[in-house]
């Protein structure tokens, strides 16, 4: 299961709106279209609306019709500003948005550039999922076999890049042998515990 993933330029959505009663994926190749996925929660958690975002600036580079660099960037800030205005709280998103822009500086020309934003993006993906295990290894660590676990809204696949954060630690846990129970609790209003969590 993957909730965000990068496919033939196209940047392919898990629909989480539709969880758990429908598995719906949805492909986007217009960088408004991941605007409006982000504004809607059909991608969620903070790490995956963030590498979202990256690929869906990627969608809106390759759009741009520019002369020059400078009208490049000019039509990039653009984008980027109404990506920033989707999810005010999610970190991960400024994070993306400010990496994927600083990569471009002091490059001389369109093509360069677009190539540069796509190769980033999927370096940051790359990262995150490598970061996810990461956690999972180490946070596995801590989790003795029998232990009853109590989890608070979403850190699992869906949340990132592709494998979880504290939900991750329990599935390297599970990797691992051992037999743990785990509880999901509720974030309202949406019911992430019941509907994508437990999912």
């Amino acid at each position: 299961m993957k909730a965000v993933e990068w496919i033939s330029n196209r940047l392919k959505l898990l629909d989480q709106t539709e969880l758990p009663n429908k598995e719906v994926y949805i492909e986007h190749s217009d960088y408004r279209q991941v605007v409006e996925s982000i504004k809607k929660m059909r991608v969620r958690g903070a790490p995956a609306i963030g590498i979202a975002a990256a690929f869906g600036l990627v969608l809106g580079a390759q759009g741009i019709q520019a002369k020059s660099v400078d009208e490049f960037l000019r039509g990039l800030q653009l984008i980027s500003e109404q990506f920033a205005a989707t999810r005010p709280t999610a970190v991960n998103l400024f994070w993306a948005l400010d990496r994927m822009n600083k990569v471009v500086t002091g490059l001389k020309d369109v093509a360069s550039i677009k190539q540069r934003l796509l190769t980033e993006a999927l370096i940051m993906d790359a990262e995150g999922k490598q970061a996810n295990r990461n956690i999972g290894t180490h946070g596995a660590k801590l989790i003795e076999n029998g232990f009853t676990i109590l989890t608070h809204c979403n850190a699992g696949a869906l949340a990132t890049e592709g494998y979880g954060t504290a939900l991750g630690v329990i599935r390297s846990a599970k990797e691992q042998g051992k037999e743990i129970h785990v509880y999901s609790d509720e974030t309202r209003p949406l019911l992430q515990g019941a509907r994508l969590t437990a999912w």
